[in-house]
Order: C-alpha cells, then structure tokens, then sequence
C-alpha cells in the first residue's frame, strides 16, 4: 500500500485554505449483468450522501476481464428526469437509444445522453473489447428542465496540462478549459485527472460548488485527507481552493462538482422523480408501453414516453416491484 499519510509537497496555503472536512464515502459491490455478471463499485448514491450537487450516481467498473464476466451487456431499459455520462478509461461500448441515436463510447470522449421525460437505450460492451474499464455517472435534472425533449451530445475534450498533472474537463469549466456541452443543469462540473507520481496540485474551484473526488486507480490525498482506492471523498461548499496529492504511483481521479441541487428527489431504479406517485407512473407507463402489462385506458390518447426502438436488438429489461413502502425523497 502506498504511504500517503503525510506529503511534504503540499504547500501551506494562506487565504483560500482547502476545506479539510473531507467525507469518506466507501463503495459497495453491485453485480451487473447475468451469470457472469461484471461487478461495478457504487459510491453514489448511499444512505450518508444522496448528491453531489446535481450528481447522484456514480458506479465505477474495471479493468475488467470481458472474456471472463462477458463484459457490459445491459439491454434496453427507461430512464426520467436524469442524464447519463459515459466515460472510459479502457474498451469500447455500443450505445443505442429510442431518440435515434447510436454512438460508439470510447475513452477520453463523453457521451452525454439527457433523458428528460422518457427515453430508452441499452449499452453492450463491443465484441472486439478485451478489457472494460470507466465509470457511468447520472445527475438528476432540475425541476425546470425535467420534462424537456431528450438529447445526445458528444464531445471530445482538450488535454489539459500543467506541473505534475493533466485533466480532460468534460463537463463545466476547470482549469480554463470549458466543456460547450448543454447539460440543461447549470453550475457543474465534471472532470477526469492523472497526477503523476509524488505530485501535489491546488486547482482554483468555485465556493459554492460542493465536490467529490473519486481515488480512480490508488489511494489519493484530497485536501490532505487519505482516500482509499474507489472510494469517494465529499467536501462541502465553502472554499475555493481543491489539493490533490499522489503516491509513489500515477494516479487518476473523477471530479465532480456542482452547486447544491436544493430540490428533494426520489430515485428508484432508473427513474428519478419527486414523490412515490410520480415514479411508480413512470414505472406504469413503461411497462404498459413495452408490453410488459396491460395498457391502461387513460393512456390511449397519450403519446409515448419512452419511444421506439429498432428491431432485432435484445429484449428489454421489465421494471422490477415497486418495494412495499413508499420512496421518500431524499437530498
């Protein structure tokens, strides 16, 4: 284990001191897929931190050995009021979703799909993928934006680099370098960082965003605070100053930020909403839509939510019960 209890580095800052109330959010193993299912580590969302200012998924996966999970296979399924991010570090994944949209995710490229009131894709890892390493990220929309058309952006962002470091800003601006990507959820942020070995870095950051750091590859020191290989380190708002600090090893980091959401959400499988009533209707349209239940009458006259899809793909996945007691919100 690399000792980063201490780095004689990091400077003493005046003014702009990094807050050090740093919270350690610690994984846990979802299983993905089927019998050979690939294990993801999710750090968002978890009963001491529902979001990161609009962030509130974060699941990290790899480097994982396709030929022995059978790599990312997640057939088509709904998503509301969220938007999703892809971002590779290793292997390739084809996207397909019901706004007509087919993609290749490769690394170092976002793939930004935003959801809205409904939309359907799936995800399968590329056949010629030996090895499947990245993370998938969602953040809720806000109440404004919720119900808008859904989109799909790419973009492929600057190399950023500077003493010790290196960045690619794929989301919001950092370092000077400014994402052009319409996330229709202002004040956010989300970056990819590799330190070299025994770097130390401070980045200038906004004092109204809340941060969270993700130890992609090594245990990594944020605000000199350790923070454990794939764990999660949360820093409130507050300060604008944000230091890094490697070990022995290179290391890389997941960035996110954002300005508080300020509203309650509920989310439940791949829906967010605001209330128990309005995702268990969402559930309701997209298992009437796909065939999965009956289509209720007050639905003949309704355009769909969740649209087409093209023929010959894998079957779709039902929406699993609703759990026995209401969703509550949460924030």
């Amino acid at each position: 284990m690399t000792n980063l209890d201490t780095h004689p580095d990091l400077e003493v800052l005046e003014p702009g001191q990094p807050c050090t109330a740093v919270q350690q959010l610690e994984p846990r193993l979802v299983p993905l897929g089927g019998p050979r299912a690939m294990t993801v580590y999710r750090t968002l969302p978890q009963r001491e931190r529902s979001l990161v200012g609009a962030w509130c998924f974060l699941d990290h996966y790899g480097p994982d050995d396709v030929a022995a999970t059978g790599g990312m296979r997640v057939p088509r399924h709904p998503h509301t009021g969220l938007a999703t991010v892809s971002w590779l570090f290793a292997g390739r994944i084809e996207h397909l979703d019901s706004g007509g949209n087919a993609a290749t995710v490769v690394p170092g490229e976002l793939n930004l799909m935003i959801a809205g009131r409904g939309i359907t894709h799936q995800e399968l890892s590329d056949p010629a993928t030996s090895v499947l390493h990245g993370v998938q990220l969602w953040y809720a929309l806000p109440d404004r934006t919720r119900f808008g058309e859904h989109a799909f952006a790419h973009y492929v962002p600057e190399r950023v680099t500077f003493p010790g470091a290196e960045a690619r800003v794929f989301i919001g601006e950092l370092l000077g370098s400014v994402s052009p990507v319409d996330t229709r959820t202002p004040d956010l942020l989300g970056a990819e960082l590799i330190l070299e070995p025994n770097a130390a870095v401070r980045l200038d950051v906004r004092a109204d965003f809340e941060h969270a750091v993700l130890a992609e590859s090594d245990r990594v020191l944020v605000n000199g605070s350790p923070v454990e290989h794939r764990s999660l380190a949360y820093i409130p708002p507050g300060s604008d100053t944000l230091t890094l600090a490697a070990g022995e090893a290179r290391v890389r980091v997941i960035l996110l930020g954002g300005v508080p959401l300020g509203e309650r959400i509920v989310m439940w499988w791949n829906f967010v909403g605001r209330d128990h009533d309005e995702v268990a209707e969402f559930r309701r349209r997209y298992q009437a839509e796909l065939g999965f239940e009956s289509v209720d009458p007050r639905d003949a006259d309704a355009p769909d939510l969740f649209g087409p899809f093209p023929d010959g793909q894998p079957q779709p996945l039902p929406a699993p019960p609703l759990p026995n007691v209401r969703l509550r919100p949460r924030e």
